[in-house]
């Protein structure tokens, strides 16, 4: 699973004439996560109650946020204020995404790396994929996954 955040205790907030987003969760760590609207879904759990399928709300230069209802406020009893503790894993990112990284797999599998980068820990597998996506430009993302087999290169 392409886990976002693990356990984590976050601070259920509340902006008043907010909408949808009156109450909401800031995920941390999630500013570099590219997509637009209606792009990243979610699932996992807050506190012990399983969520499915919940858009993460893209923020300019920001990490994103996540509305939590009034379905989920109840269930769990907690609301503006109060700590939660929150697992989200992505969903399937979008058929464009995927492809963006089977391209990156296939740099690592041609270079003979790609064991190497299966066998590190996610989080650091999602850096490294992160890191590549984020560029602006094809050639920067081309020094990216250079730079990236040769220190997978070092690992071995």
């Amino acid at each position: 699973m392409n886990f976002v955040v693990e356990n984590e205790k976050l601070e259920i907030q509340y902006i008043p004439g907010n909408g949808a987003w009156t109450y909401q969760l800031i995920i941390p760590n999630t500013k570099d996560i590219k997509g637009k609207w209606g792009d990243l879904k979610v699932s996992g759990k807050i506190d012990n109650l399983e969520i499915k399928n919940k858009n993460l709300g893209p923020m300019k230069n920001a990490d994103k946020k996540m509305a939590v209802n009034s379905e989920i406020r109840n269930s769990i009893g907690k609301g503006a204020g109060d700590f939660v503790y929150v697992t989200l894993y992505l969903e399937n990112k979008n058929t464009e995404e995927n492809n963006k990284d089977e391209m990156i797999f296939e740099c690592f599998k041609d270079a003979g790396v790609l064991n190497i980068f299966n066998k590190l820990k996610i989080e650091e597998q999602n850096e490294i994929m992160q890191n590549i996506n984020s560029t602006a430009t094809e050639d920067q993302k081309v020094e990216k996954i250079v730079k990236f087999i040769s220190k997978l290169e070092q690992l071995n």
